[in-house]
């Protein structure tokens, strides 16, 4: 299976970037890590909400991305796409999560 080929310069939409995103998360233990690690920083938003203690504002993308990042170093073995599309891959985050819950992606 080849990698969605990058467009020159910079995808133009997420929706054009969500089959590259998908494709970095091949790794059914990475998707799953990122899926409890997507799971506990909207935990740790609720948290905040209820508590208003700043700490759960700290702890979500310290959870969040110390879980996608482990998945990615040791499972994938790739690079995150957080370091070139920061705001795509937070929102690939969420849907690669809504998607599993919902039942729509293997878990």
């Amino acid at each position: 299976m080849s990698t969605p080929s990058e467009p020159q310069g910079r995808y133009a939409s997420f929706e054009a970037f969500y089959p590259c995103y998908i494709h970095e998360h091949s790794n059914r233990t990475c998707r799953r890590i990122h899926v409890v690690g997507t799971g506990l920083v909207i935990l740790a938003l609720l948290a905040f909400v209820v508590t208003l203690n700043p700490w759960w504002l700290l702890a979500m993308p310290l959870v969040g991305y110390g879980f996608a990042w482990v998945g990615h170093f040791f499972f994938e073995k790739n690079k995150p796409a957080t370091f070139k599309y920061p705001l795509w891959s937070l929102m690939g985050d969420f849907r690669l999560f809504f998607e599993t819950v919902s039942g729509k992606r293997k878990f």
